[in-house]
């Protein structure tokens, strides 16, 4: 009993560990199928981790924090969509040059607002998301198997969990059973194709870059109000390029994307839950534990998951022919 429970408590951090990275493989899927390379991930989290938890700690409201952590991922968006979608120029540059400015002016602004070294004050009270239990869920905790599996594992999670998984239906659903989600995939294989038809291309692009946008806010507001209680420097911690080699992982599909988040968050959990693990008098030290996702991410990107091959017109600037 006491290794089921020890299981369910892995599964339970691995849940609240994947949050991020599904909002976030969610966000560059929309933006990927529609043709636009997102490398921005991991600064748009990060400029919504420092608004969401800055706004949240002046005002006392989480909600306003959210909102505003929302904004300053689409900002981060429409610099990304007008670089890339309106002047036509490199999309992976253009998101690493997000990802700098987002580093940067994350913790100077915090410094020169807060003066606390980069940081946020903690948030407590109303500036932070809280559990949401589920009913009965104290009253079953008791029974066995079936109570900690759904006191512990399903209930007592943030609203923005539940939103996160919730959007793996909703994505799977607008991508490949509306009209929209039709012409976004269209957009990504034959723009030319879709201009003939007399649909916007450069509309389509835009729309999936701020869908990006939005998720994105939602991932940084949930690591710095949820998942944590706080702005701190580099907080995504490269969550954002996890996220991406999530996507590849998933070869693009939304079902596959939320396992491959999992996995994910399971090494990550593992890596929080065992320190200094021995296998037969070898101890494994806590260093090579937390490196374990990193690791897989450059097992992936190297190709070791078959050939992902991505949306076709993926990372080309659409010319409209005269």
């Amino acid at each position: 009993m006491e290794l089921f429970l020890t299981i369910v408590q892995v599964l339970d951090s691995t849940i609240r560990l994947a949050t991020p990275l599904l909002l976030a493989c969610l966000a560059g899927l929309y933006s990927e199928r529609a043709g636009i390379f997102d490398i921005g991930l991991e600064g748009k989290m990060l400029m919504a981790a420092f608004f969401s938890a800055a706004v949240a700690a002046v005002t006392g409201s989480v909600w306003l924090g959210l909102l505003a952590g929302i904004a300053s991922s689409l900002a981060l968006s429409g610099l990304h969509g007008l670089a890339s979608i309106t002047f036509r120029g490199n999309q992976l540059i253009s998101g690493v040059a997000i990802n700098f400015l987002a580093a940067g002016m994350t913790v100077l602004v915090a410094q020169d607002w807060f003066q606390q070294g980069g940081r946020t004050p903690s948030l407590f009270g109303g500036g932070r998301f809280e559990p949401i239990n589920f009913p009965f869920a104290e009253a079953l905790s008791g029974v066995p198997i079936i109570g900690p599996i759904y006191a512990e594992l399903l209930s007592g999670h943030s609203i923005l969990v539940y939103v996160a998984f919730l959007m793996v239906p909703a994505t799977w659903w607008v991508l490949f059973r509306t009209r929209f989600g039709l012409r976004l995939r269209a957009v990504g294989e034959n723009p030319a194709a879709v201009d003939t038809a007399g649909v916007s291309v450069v509309g389509l692009r835009y729309a999936a870059v701020a869908i990006c946008g939005v998720l994105c806010g939602i991932a940084g507001a949930y690591l710095a109000t949820a998942l944590q209680a706080g702005f701190v420097k580099d907080m995504t911690a490269g969550r954002g390029f996890i996220a991406l080699a999530a996507l590849i992982f998933a070869k693009w599909r939304p079902w596959h994307a939320m396992w491959a988040c999992l996995l994910f968050g399971l090494l990550q959990a593992v890596a929080l839950r065992f320190q200094n693990i021995d296998l037969g008098g070898i101890i494994i030290p806590v260093q090579v534990m937390d490196a374990l996702p990193y690791i897989l991410t450059v097992v992936i990107l190297a190709g070791f998951v078959g050939k992902a091959v991505p949306p076709r017109a993926g990372g080309e600037p659409y010319v409209k022919e005269r």
